[in-house]
């Protein structure tokens, strides 16, 4: 990933409270699309993975001003589920994204629902992984 690429998250990495446990700080963000994905539901998690579809958009956010550390922190937190491809944005922009590579549901995976019941406990679950992985 170049200086001038962001990280394009989707999911649960959208969330400043989940960044700010995972990193100590929430970097900057800026909304972003990518045409040619959806955001699924994954079958038996809360979180949600990507999956190609042409016919739809992706929103989310455009993460900048990572450092290395934090880069690899962030792909050891995603782990082998997912595969790292740098997508096209809207606005010209493009970002590293962590494609979903198992099945998804036929749903698409709802942020207002997670952040209404789900985020709260999501949050010290990543606060115990980030104790863990030091």
């Amino acid at each position: 990933m170049s200086d001038d690429d962001g990280l394009f998250v989707y999911g649960t990495l959208r969330f400043p409270e989940v960044l700010h446990v995972l990193l100590g700080r929430v970097p900057d963000l800026a909304p972003a699309r990518a045409a040619g994905w959806r955001v699924r539901a994954l079958p038996g998690v809360v979180y949600p993975g990507l999956v190609a579809d042409p016919a739809a958009t992706a929103d989310g956010m455009l993460i900048t001003g990572l450092d290395e550390a934090e880069k690899r922190l962030l792909d050891a937190y995603e782990d082998d589920l997912y595969e790292i491809a740098v997508l096209p944005l809207d606005g010209g922009r493009r970002g590293r994204a962590y494609i979903w590579k198992g099945t998804a549901e036929d749903t698409d995976w709802d942020p207002v629902r997670f952040a209404d019941h789900e985020l709260i406990s999501y949050v010290e679950t990543c606060r115990g992984w980030r104790l863990g992985h030091r």
